[in-house]
């Protein structure tokens, strides 16, 4: 029987409700506060390699993305006028496929349908004020003056976590250099998989969503201020495709047209030395381990977090060994998709300026990464 009978967890993203899924799911009362007073979620769509649909699978939620999203194979990778020269993906995994694509705002009513679906207490518009993290229980002062007394506080509030302030201090994210854009679009009939194609200063990718709808994403290095007006966003994406003479994305260049449709964002990572806990608060997700997209595992790695915290706290162990036995599951893990994915960002702008060193190659390191995303958590 768990020692764990109470749990807070703080951020409703998808690291957030994942772990409240999984700890309803463990038998445990689980709350969970979220600061904004609604959910408006951020972004287009989010790639769903398998293992992040394995971990889904445990919450019982991969077959409802699946259903509400778009199962594909192999990225193939290719060049700007649309020649493959490779494909990579992480192993299939019994029937799951290698990849689903799906909007980020239908992941997030999946969530929550299965939030609801295991009674998963939300509360909205509020977060954490202060914690007092005893060696028994968590006293937490929430932000409308409410409080408290939990036996493990479990921070899932991103990369600007109050939670990480609270207890270990003020870490930030490192803007790596590079930004991306992304843009939604009708599918067209020939977009078998996902695509990426490599340009002289940029890549692109074309992702399924659903069977009639796709997203582009395109990285690009933004130098030292990646700030850019709404205003330029339009003019700005539809430049950095100039170069592409591949149909699939030539054909959709003008269907850019609305500034709010470009959801533009410059790539910041973090990893934190472990331990990620301190007492009775355990940090997750983004607020410990952000990485940047190349490798499409942020929201993967996430999921895995809460997936295996519900095994842990299940074993009856005592918490300092569930946490201790968290971070040997996870820590090493996650160092190497944060890792490898900067080194691909790395190897990216140095390629973009000619200067790419001697023995790197992107593609061997993204298939060694992905193959090891088949090893069980």
């Amino acid at each position: 029987m768990s020692q764990i009978k109470k749990v807070l967890v703080v951020g409703g993203g998808i690291g957030g409700l994942s772990a409240g899924i999984a700890l309803r799911k463990a038998g445990i009362e689980t709350e969970l506060v979220e600061l904004q007073p609604e959910f408006n979620v951020y972004g287009v769509g989010i790639i769903q390699p398998s293992n992040a649909l394995r971990a889904l699978d445990v919450l019982g939620l991969a077959d409802r993305c699946m259903e509400r999203g778009s199962p594909y194979g192999p990225v193939k990778m290719c060049t700007s006028n649309g020649f493959q020269i490779a494909q990579v993906g992480t192993p299939p995994m019994g029937r799951l496929p290698v990849h689903n694509g799906i909007s980020r705002r239908i992941l997030h009513e999946v969530l929550l349908d299965g939030a609801a679906d295991n009674q998963v207490t939300i509360r909205m518009g509020v977060t954490v004020d202060t914690l007092d993290n005893g060696p028994d229980y968590v006293t937490v002062t929430f932000t409308d003056g409410s409080t408290g007394r939990y036996d493990l506080v479990v921070g899932s509030d991103g990369v600007y976590s109050k939670v990480r302030r609270l207890v270990l201090g003020d870490f930030k994210p490192r803007y790596t250099g590079q930004s991306v854009w992304r843009y939604a679009f009708p599918r067209p009939a020939e977009l078998d998989t996902g695509y990426i194609f490599f340009g002289k200063k940029t890549k692109v990718g074309l992702i399924p969503m659903t069977a009639d709808k796709m997203y582009m994403f395109v990285v690009s290095a933004e130098g030292e201020d990646p700030k850019i007006p709404e205003s330029e966003l339009v003019p700005r994406m539809k430049a950095l495709l100039a170069e592409y003479d591949a149909p699939t994305v030539r054909t959709v260049i003008d269907q850019i047209t609305d500034p709010a449709g470009v959801i533009y964002r410059p790539l910041e990572t973090l990893l934190l030395p472990a331990p990620w806990y301190i007492n009775r608060v355990l940090l997750i997700g983004d607020a410990v381990h952000a990485t940047i997209p190349q490798l499409g595992q942020g929201a993967g790695l996430a999921i895995e977090d809460a997936v295996v915290l519900s095994e842990l706290v299940q074993t009856g162990d005592p918490l300092p060994s569930v946490l201790n036995n968290f971070m040997n599951r996870r820590y090493e893990r996650c160092k190497m998709v944060v890792d490898a994915s900067n080194t691909l960002g790395e190897w990216e702008q140095l390629e973009w300026k000619g200067q790419l060193p001697e023995g790197a190659n992107m593609g061997a390191l993204m298939g060694k990464t992905l193959g090891a995303m088949g090893a069980p958590i």
